[in-house]
This record gives structure tokens, C-alpha cells and sequence, in this order.
């Protein structure tokens, strides 16, 4: 496949109102990845509890506000476009195999962590009905204290067990 490309006879300068328009335009493109996830496949069981918990989440975190990912789903939320996103019955993650795994508390929900590369953490709730996924942006890659928001939410609509 060839392309051609045609030089005009005279070079074009934008005005200063055309190229604030174009920078614009571009500035308002999403190109972001976190604008978008990928929605679980919980058991029938788990999904309840996930609605249930969909409506209960708040409306900011960590002074963010609520700012839902595509696709829309009961299953996902997002708050700060993409800087902290929740998944609800994702699968229970390998690593909760591992004995040397590193877990936290917050307000008596626990939650198991994961540094991933390039990216702030991913915590994943244990010992309930649902698998809850919380993942941060590498701004908060050392600060677990928006986790907090999701507490009584989660304690109130996901049940403890296994």
C-alpha cells in the first residue's frame, strides 16, 4: 500500500486561535487505559453481593469523585477518571497462595496487597463471599488509607467466608 502526500505551495501557519482549538481537541482525546475495564464473570451469588455493594459505594474517595469506567457495570466503579478503580467478583488472586503474601486492615475488612510494575497497588479483599478488587494509580503507590472508603460498604453487603 502506497500513501501519497501533497506539499501545499505555501507553508500554513495556524493562527494562535487555531492551534489553542487543535491542542484542544487533543487535550480532550482519552487515551488513558484506565478509562475502560474489563468487567468480571462472578457466580450468580457473588454478582448479588456485588450490586448490592454497587449501591452502596460512596460518592468520593480519597477526594475524588465518582467517575464510573466503560463499560458501565454494577460489577465496576471508578473514582478521579481511572485513578482508583473497584471490581467486584474477580477471581480469588494466586497470590493468596502464598504464604509470604503481604496483606492490610482497614477498618476490619482485610485486604491482600500487590505491588504491580509501572502502576500503583492492587488489593483484593480475603475471607469473603465475593472477591472485591481495589486498584490505585501509582499516586498512591505508598497511601492504603483511601481503602477506608470502601469499608462499611463491603462489610455491610459482602459477607464474611469462604
Amino acid at each position: 500500500m502506497t500513501s501519497s502526500c501533497r506539499r501545499l505551495p505555501h507553508p500554513v501557519l495556524l493562527g494562535p486561535s487555531a492551534a489553542l482549538v487543535l491542542l484542544a481537541a487533543v487535550g480532550c482525546t482519552s487515551t488513558d487505559p484506565s478509562a475502560s475495564v474489563t468487567v468480571p464473570t462472578p457466580s450468580s451469588e457473588a454478582a448479588a453481593y456485588c450490586r448490592a455493594l454497587h449501591k452502596e459505594l460512596p460518592r468520593s474517595v480519597a477526594g475524588l469523585e465518582r467517575t464510573d469506567p466503560a463499560p458501565r457495570s454494577d460489577l465496576t466503579a471508578g473514582w478521579g477518571d481511572g485513578a482508583i478503580v473497584l471490581r467486584c467478583g474477580v477471581a480469588r488472586p494466586a497470590k493468596m497462595d502464598d504464604s509470604q503474601s503481604k496483606a492490610t486492615e482497614a477498618d476490619g475488612v482485610n485486604w491482600l496487597l500487590e505491588q504491580r510494575e509501572d502502576d500503583g497497588p492492587r488489593f483484593t479483599t480475603t475471607l469473603r463471599k465475593a472477591y472485591v478488587e481495589v486498584t490505585f494509580s501509582a499516586a498512591y503507590a505508598h497511601d492504603a488509607t483511601p481503602l477506608a472508603a470502601f469499608a462499611a460498604p463491603v462489610k455491610k453487603t459482602v459477607p464474611s467466608g469462604l
